[in-house]
């Protein structure tokens, strides 16, 4: 039942990347059109899709704020513990910033509500949409400040700034924050336009993912890699389900925060990489390394916790 449940969220995954490989190897498109395209992807379709995501949060409909604070809080404790970490691990800057973006941002927006409806068969999932609303625009403005802080020679602080605040992904979930805080709501036929774009945002990621993607460095990312799985999938999600435990949290809240610690890494990492120069080859792999592992770890992590009785 379990590894049923974490193979049918991740099988469609794996296909889609498999697609893109495909495309790789039968040349359709050649390195500049998937470069042109996964530009595409990071400066509208991942934004649409975060807009759209947090534009349709019902906040008023959310009483209990307590798991969002911890989730908040575990997210920053762990983003400031790993720019301190990874520079004593990692001496290259390009993989500096995908290994902290890596390590703390994972794929919660595919993973989150779909496993806590899983395994609980539950339709309204208000809380995880507010999880999806509030810490997947603070995974995506660590993402930024990560790779822009490791991205030249001497880190300046106005540039970093500057790079946030002008980040699409940042201004689509500020945009979406503003509309669902405001009450703002556009004509239906607008919003079943915006929806249709941000529908396409994870399938198209995944495809380009597969179709750029190289293996040929993979034995010079090699440590780089297990560095980053070894935390992503292991010592992240220990870290902070044991906070989450001793704090009280069980059943479908503590499924979420699962989500959000222990599931793989993020496919827009891999774009943001390659858009904020940094390591993007590592940043593929780790994503589909990840996404491939974490078949496993999550089901011993979900083994784990109905067996000690907290889900």
């Amino acid at each position: 039942m379990i590894f049923i449940t974490a193979f049918s969220v991740l099988f469609p995954l794996f296909a889609k990347i498999a697609f893109g490989y495909g495309i790789r190897h039968l040349n359709i498109l050649s390195e500049k059109s998937l470069k042109e395209v996964n530009t595409l992807i990071y400066r509208l379709f991942i934004p649409t899709l975060l807009f759209a995501n947090i534009y349709q949060t019902t906040f008023s409909t959310i009483t209990d704020y307590s798991m969002l604070w911890y989730a908040l809080l575990i997210v920053l404790g762990l983003f400031i513990l790993y720019m301190l970490i990874v520079p004593l691990f990692e001496k290259e800057n390009p993989k500096r910033g995908v290994l902290v973006q890596g390590v703390i941002r994972s794929n919660f927006i595919i993973f989150g509500v779909p496993m806590a409806t899983t395994l609980y068969e539950v339709t309204d999932l208000g809380v995880g949409a507010l999880m999806i609303g509030i810490v997947v625009p603070l995974f995506n403005i660590i993402s930024v400040i990560s790779l822009e802080y490791f991205r030249g020679k001497k880190p300046e602080i106005k540039p970093i700034l500057i790079g946030v605040a002008t980040n699409p992904i940042i201004i689509g979930g500020v945009a979406g924050l503003v509309c669902a805080l405001l009450g703002i709501r556009f004509p239906r036929l607008l919003e079943n336009f915006i929806f249709d774009i941000a529908n396409m945002a994870t399938p198209l990621a995944l495809i380009i993912l597969g179709a750029s993607v190289t293996f040929t460095s993979l034995k010079g990312n090699f440590k780089s890699l297990c560095f980053g799985m070894l935390h992503r999938l292991i010592i992240v999600p220990l870290i902070g389900m044991s906070i989450c435990i001793a704090a009280g949290f069980r059943d479908v809240q503590l499924v979420l925060l699962l989500a959000m610690l222990g599931t793989p890494v993020a496919v827009s990492t891999f774009t943001m990489a390659q858009q904020l120069e940094g390591d993007a080859d590592l940043a593929g792999q780790f994503v589909v390394v990840s996404t491939a592992v974490s078949l496993f770890t999550l089901f011993a992590w979900i083994s784990a916790l109905m067996a000690l009785g907290f889900i």
